[in-house]
């Protein structure tokens, strides 16, 4: 073992700057490289790194000292053979100011030799006073390569949901956890292998620093435009001021998708602190602080709750003691259900819902469809016809005829305004184990019949693994819900906002219809479209769906 001091680094044509956070504490273990502190100029902020690998023995500067070229940092013990003081590699100056600031000479190389590698233990951060959450989603598997902040886990209260990022950049050697599982501040996650690090006592209630925070990242865009539990930004509000925080601050809170300019600093001039975003994590975990985009939706997931306190002047929600009455099994809702439920909600009392009913004559079509399948039987690659798929057509064709379905209202009062796309994404409601989701065909104007039904079948399989992206399931122009499989007559679907259209589907059957002489076997599919009031008016409506079903009719209109 060896002594090593860290100083700080060429930093530039600037003299005295202020140290405004230290990254570290005595007894942690770092990386090469890893942020030491933070140093801010009246130009710019900067993180001096490490020119060694080690564990901190002492630290020899304290937040509101003056640092210049030089000016020793702290002492770290490491593998090394011999003490040698050497400068450290120059810092990333932050983009924390437009104004220009000298450039860092480059970095002389560290006389300490990286350690060997260790075996290091990822633990749980700080999540708040939770003595059990429950995983429901793992990221990485045995003999992966990580880095550091990746995240690992999923964890969920009955408050939020957050991302559990890695301490430590390196190979996975062993998973401590598994989905179900229930962890808290302190559990084991992981054994990494992280080469030029010195192994350090694992102690269960207190991880490294680097893993301070916990991470509450958005949840990916699960189900029906799925809103992030602490989302980066309130998209509504415009921000002119930056918040005032160091650059690892601004990078620990995109990693955990805090709004900085939702959270009060405690350091001088209020610039926010580590401690700061650990407390805002916790309370938005906790449920007792909700983020302006939380705010705005809060009144959806109330009333969807059962309470009724989103609409003034209504009676509280009953409560029953329903075990009085008879046996009862109480089932958690999946993730899925509760972010859509809210969403659903909301679009059904925020829009105004007007539904049409019609029928399709699709005899002919389905005919066509059976018979071009039977065509393929023999090509193992051959993609199997849907009838969705000449649906997803239809409806392009349809939003071309009547472009005010094709568009989405957007803001208030006398400044709203209606967009009107020129793409055309077409979403279908998928149904899986865990709930409704909404993939979306991209450009489906410019796909045929077989590329829409082999993306259909494939976007349909990932749905029910649960491994659709965010950008699977976003950007869609009009959405159709399927029933045909299932069975049932008409019914009302719900518009996916921001859309204004909705067409629901149910299962086609023989009807007798009369075709001037007598009456003939014809395949009906009902047809109900759902439109926003706002934007559609009834006689509008009415032509869509009589165009809609035209072109099901006789499928030769499509290229008219």
């Amino acid at each position: 073992m060896a002594l090593v001091e860290v100083k700080v680094p060429d930093i530039g044509d600037v003299k005295d700057v202020a140290v405004i956070e230290l990254m570290v504490k005595v007894g942690d273990t770092v990386a090469l490289e890893q942020s030491l502190i933070t140093v801010e100029s009246d130009k710019a902020s900067m993180e001096i790194p490490s020119s060694a690998a080690g564990v901190v023995k002492e630290i020899k500067i304290a937040i509101g000292d003056k640092v210049n070229e030089g000016s020793l940092v702290l002492l770290l013990e490491t593998a090394g053979e011999a003490a040698v003081a050497a400068p450290a590699p120059a810092p990333a100056v932050a983009a924390a100011s437009a104004a220009p600031v000298a450039a860092p000479v480059a970095a002389v190389a560290s006389a300490a030799a990286p350690a060997a590698s260790a075996l290091v233990e990822v633990f749980v951060p700080d999540i708040g006073d939770f003595e059990s959450v429950a995983v429901i989603e793992v990221f990485v598997k045995i003999g992966d390569t990580i880095k550091v902040e990746q995240s690992l886990i999923t964890v969920e209260s009955d408050k939020a949901s957050m991302e559990i990022p890695s301490s430590h950049a390196g190979v996975i050697k062993d998973l401590k956890v598994k989905l179900g599982d229930k962890v808290a501040k302190g559990s084991l996650l992981a054994i990494v292998e992280v080469k030029g690090a010195v192994a350090a006592p694992a102690v269960a209630a207190a991880p490294t620093a680097a893993a301070s925070v916990a991470a509450a990242a958005p949840a990916a865009a699960v189900a029906v435009a799925a809103p992030a539990v602490v989302p980066a930004h309130d998209p509504t509000v415009i921000n002119t001021k930056l918040p005032h925080a160091s650059p690892s601050i601004r990078r620990q809170a995109r990693e955990l998708g805090v709004p900085l300019d939702e959270v009060k600093g405690s350091g001088p001039h209020g610039r926010i602190q580590e401690i700061d975003l650990q407390g805002f994590v916790k309370s938005v975990m906790a449920g007792a602080v909700q983020t302006l985009a939380q705010k705005a939706l809060a009144p959806a997931a109330s009333s969807s709750s059962g309470g009724g306190g989103a609409f003034p002047g209504l009676l509280a929600w009953p409560k029953v003691d329903f075990e009085k009455f008879g046996a009862i099994e109480r089932k958690d809702m999946s993730r899925i259900k509760k972010i859509s439920g809210a969403n659903l909600h909301r679009n059904w009392v925020v829009i105004p819902h007007v539904t049409n009913h019609d029928d399709a004559d699709i005899t002919e079509l389905e005919a066509f469809r059976v018979q071009t399948n039977k065509e393929n039987e023999k090509n193992p690659a051959a993609v199997k016809v849907t009838m969705l798929a000449f649906m997803i057509k239809a409806a392009v064709a349809a939003l071309k005829k009547f472009p005010e379905f094709n568009a989405s209202l957007e803001g208030e009062g006398d400044a709203q305004k209606l967009v009107l796309k020129k793409y055309f994404h077409i979403g279908f409601a998928a149904d899986t184990p865990n709930g409704l989701v909404v993939p979306v065909i991209k450009d489906a104007d410019k796909k045929g019949i077989f590329e829409i039904s082999q993306e259909m079948g494939e976007l349909a399989k990932k749905a029910r693994d649960g491994k659709l992206g965010p950008a699977e399931m976003s950007g869609g122009c009009f959405t159709i819900s399927s029933l045909g499989g299932i069975g049932g007559r008409y019914f009302t679907p719900i518009i996916n906002a921001p859309e204004v259209a909705i067409m629901g589907v149910c299962k086609s059957q023989i009807e007798p219809k009369w075709d001037g002489k007598a009456f003939q076997p014809r395949l009906m599919l009902p047809l109900s479209l759902s439109w926003d009031h706002r934007v559609i008016d009834g006689a509008a409506a009415a032509r869509f769906n009589v165009y809609f079903a035209s072109l099901l009719a006789d499928f030769r209109r499509i290229v008219l």
